[in-house]
């Protein structure tokens, strides 16, 4: 019996093996001439179907012939992958053991079924970052439109004006009745005038206060209302009229309850007693977007005829009432 070869051990990766040579066979006795003996099969090769000739001595054993496998990228051959481990696959980053498909090292790998969506380059300028900045500059440009148009209002619709209107002429509306029994003598002639624009509607009216029998004016009333239509007055309503006293010396300020949404009373008295000096008083008002200012004022000379001006108390008292009242009728 002929000792059939060895089989070829396993490194990195298969290579074939040449066939052994064949033994010389045993002479047997007869006429015919000895055959060579046949080589076995070596393991892992299919035998040789049949009409197909034997292998013969000293040549290497046939090769299977296996389907070309597709592949990502293709090489001289798909059974001829790059130089390296043959069995070593790649993985995915933060996926340890899972093949990585179309990545070349891997001849086995099957390309997509579907198109896939590039991924921008994370160091370059390029259109995609660009388009990138343009989306997100669009979402921050809307986000501060709808912030200023809440904020601020932006149209004049929004506007809170309370159901108040500006009167062509503001003396024909005022009420400042509390005034009459001081300065009875009515003003012939009162000073008005108005303002109709899209962002500020504004009525102005100024009456001269006179004591029975005097020829001139003894003291002053002013009276004006602003519908602001455009933006909220409010920050700067209270910054002026609150801080008042801080920003002309002398000035006394109160903040008065009961009255639209904030109001306050600003007063200075400069008389001490004398025949000079001033007294005066302004009511200011804001309710919404409206603001509302009711001032008095009485100077004090040597031609003046009323040496005796009524108290800052009592003119307090009397702009509460009449702005109250005046306030209703620029609501009708």
């Amino acid at each position: 019996m002929s000792t059939p070869p060895q089989p070829p051990q396993p490194d990195d990766r298969p290579t074939p093996q040449p066939a052994a040579s064949a033994p010389q066979p045993d002479p047997q006795p007869g006429p015919s001439a000895p055959q060579p003996a046949q080589p076995a099969p070596q393991p892992g090769q299919p035998a040789p179907q049949p009409g197909q000739p034997a292998p013969q001595p000293g040549q290497p054993a046939p090769q299977p012939v296996i389907p070309a496998q597709p592949a990502a990228y293709s090489y001289p051959h798909p059974q001829s992958p790059p130089p390296g481990a043959f069995y070593a696959q790649p993985t995915l980053v933060g996926q340890p053991g899972q093949p990585q498909v179309g990545v070349p090292g891997n001849p086995y790998a099957q390309p997509p079924q579907y198109a896939q969506v590039p991924t921008p380059p994370s160091g370059g300028g390029g259109a995609g970052r660009a388009v990138l900045w343009v989306a997100v500059g669009a979402v921050v440009a809307s986000v501060a439109w709808a912030a200023g148009v809440f904020l601020v209002g932006g149209r004049g619709d929004s506007a809170d004006l309370r159901g108040y209107s500006a009167p062509s002429d503001m003396c024909s509306k005022a009420d400042y009745s509390s005034f009459k029994d001081e300065y009875p003598e009515s003003d012939s002639s009162p000073t008005h005038n108005s303002l109709k624009e899209k962002a500020l509607d504004e009525s102005f009216c100024s009456v001269n206060l006179k004591k029975t029998g005097s020829s001139y004016a003894d003291a002053y009333l002013s009276i004006q209302v602003d519908l602001h239509r455009s933006t909220d007055p409010g920050p700067e309503f209270t910054a002026t009229w609150k801080n008042y006293d801080e920003s002309h010396t002398g000035y006394d300020v109160n903040e008065v309850k009961g009255i639209g949404d904030e109001a306050y009373l600003v007063s200075q008295d400069t008389t001490s007693g004398s025949s000079s000096g001033s007294r005066y008083a302004t009511l200011a008002v804001r309710d919404g977007w409206v603001t509302y200012t009711m001032s008095y004022s009485a100077y004090l000379s040597s031609y003046s005829q009323d040496k005796t001006p009524p108290g800052i108390s009592d003119v307090s008292d009397w702009l509460k009432t009449d702005t109250r009242a005046t306030l209703e009728q620029l609501k009708d």
